[in-house]
């Protein structure tokens, strides 16, 4: 088969097409002849040599795929033969077959292309473990997205909305704002030129919002704390600005804040289905009923993975970046 492999820690260019053997599906897992394959951000810092795959996993990049089953691995359900379906991975997905495991597929929702299921499962998993479920964010409530039109933000506006919750996102453009409310954001802070906490107060009449998901990091934690309301949720799932900070601590105990956060992809696979289970029964009617599809930015062969990640490298994105396979 075409993969696309990590010639060695680097740029872009560092991504090659190479030939390998078709995987072979072990015990509880399927193998998928993919379709398309969405582009993650932590697929660049792989890339970069800053995000090795846990034991076990493949060295090929790829977080999420969609595509057809066809073969599931010893003791695995022959049903799912032929079943089109989209599915987190560990790694591999930049390939034409990738193996996944059984639990952590689910169907294509009625309605959407190969594509844009792709660009389900790692954004989605992402957005709900953590915002719905270790900031147990519920309707009515308030939360802050940073880094808005990425796939993560883009993913969490149109599950807060679905939901019935307000959504504030940062941005780095007047135009990645206006896209960001385009989408469904209740307020849009452009921090280039904003401070986004004297906005987030603004918008909130003072009291805060009521979860933060950050992937910043670094100095904007202390400033994500001020944005808080009492009692309030700070997840994080990314650092972009450095893992170490400082925080007063006497502010988390007088206003009762969780600090939390959580990585995705070293997970059990007994996890992830778990996961994807409850993710099923939520949410993918909801998607097959036409409720929300994701913001797609742009689809790049396979073969051409290095220019897809030089455009998320370049922050030009809104949305889903995807492969196209085949």
């Amino acid at each position: 088969m075409t993969a696309v492999a990590i010639s060695a820690p680097g740029g872009p260019e560092m991504l090659q097409p190479v030939t390998r053997p078709v995987p072979q599906p072990g015990a509880d897992e399927v193998l998928i002849r993919v379709a398309a394959a969405g582009v993650n951000r932590p697929d660049v810092l792989q890339r970069m040599g800053f995000y090795p795959p846990p034991p076990g996993a493949s060295d090929l990049p790829g977080l999420e795929i969609a595509g057809t089953v066809v073969a599931v691995g010893p003791g695995g359900d022959p049903e799912m033969l032929g079943q089109a379906v989209c599915a987190l991975v560990a790694g591999g997905g930049y390939a034409e077959y990738c193996t996944a495991p059984a639990g952590s597929c689910l169907p294509v929702p009625r309605g959407f292309s190969m594509t844009e299921a792709a660009a389900l499962p790692e954004t989605i998993f992402t957005v709900w473990h953590n915002l719905f479920e270790r900031g147990y964010v519920r309707e009515g409530e308030t939360v802050l997205v940073h880094g808005g039109t990425s796939g993560i933000g883009t993913t969490a506006i149109g599950l807060c909305r679905l939901f019935d919750i307000r959504v504030i996102v940062t941005c780095g453009s007047a135009e990645k704002c206006d896209a960001a409310r385009a989408l469904g954001a209740d307020l849009a802070v452009d921090y280039s030129s904003e401070d986004y906490v004297e906005a987030v107060k603004g918008f909130t009449g003072g009291a805060g919002v009521n979860v933060v998901l950050d992937m910043v990091g670094g100095d904007y934690v202390p400033r994500n704390l001020e944005c808080l309301a009492d009692d309030g949720r700070h997840v994080t799932i990314a650092f972009q600005r450095g893992a170490k900070v400082e925080i007063d601590i006497a502010q988390v105990m007088r206003r009762r804040l969780t600090l939390t956060g959580s990585t995705l992809r070293a997970r059990s696979a007994e996890f992830k289905a778990l996961l994807a289970d409850e993710i099923h029964r939520t949410l993918w009617p909801r998607l097959s009923e036409g409720a929300w599809k994701p913001a797609m930015d742009q689809t790049f062969a396979l073969t051409d993975a290095a220019a897809a990640h030089a455009r998320m490298q370049a922050g030009a994105h809104v949305g889903k970046i995807v492969l196209t396979v085949g």
